[in-house]
């Protein structure tokens, strides 16, 4: 069984950083590109960040510059970095693990259940 748990989550103060990890569990974690997605209250969930298990990196415009997707193997856990974190940062992010498309894209197979993340201003 996949499980995907989320942890980092919490306040932090407009300006600040966060650092968001989700440990995989129950897959072969390696061969999966990973994803990071924001859901705020009464938005669409949006995708965040991806990383494939090949090393591409795509990212949402409203993070790029501030955010950093990294993930360890060995540790079957993938991180996301924020700084500069901005009120409109403010939503429960998702973590996610499935596939990466040649043509960019990212088709989601697995999600963990969230973690908040508040930014107050």
């Amino acid at each position: 069984q996949v499980q995907l748990v989320e942890s980092g989550g919490g306040l932090v103060q407009a300006g600040g950083s966060q650092r968001l990890s989700c440990a995989a569990s129950g897959m072969t974690f390696s061969i999966s590109a990973v994803a990071w997605y924001r859901q705020a209250p009464g938005m669409r969930r949006e995708l965040v960040a991806v990383l494939s298990n090949s090393g591409v990196l795509n990212y949402a415009e409203s993070v790029k510059g501030r955010a950093t997707i990294s993930r360890d193997n060995a540790k079957n856990t993938v991180l996301l970095q924020m700084n500069s974190l901005k009120p409109e940062d403010t939503a429960v992010y998702y973590c996610s693990a499935g596939r990466y498309h040649d043509y960019g894209g990212y088709s989601p197979d697995y999600w963990g259940q969230g973690t908040q993340v508040t930014v107050s201003s």
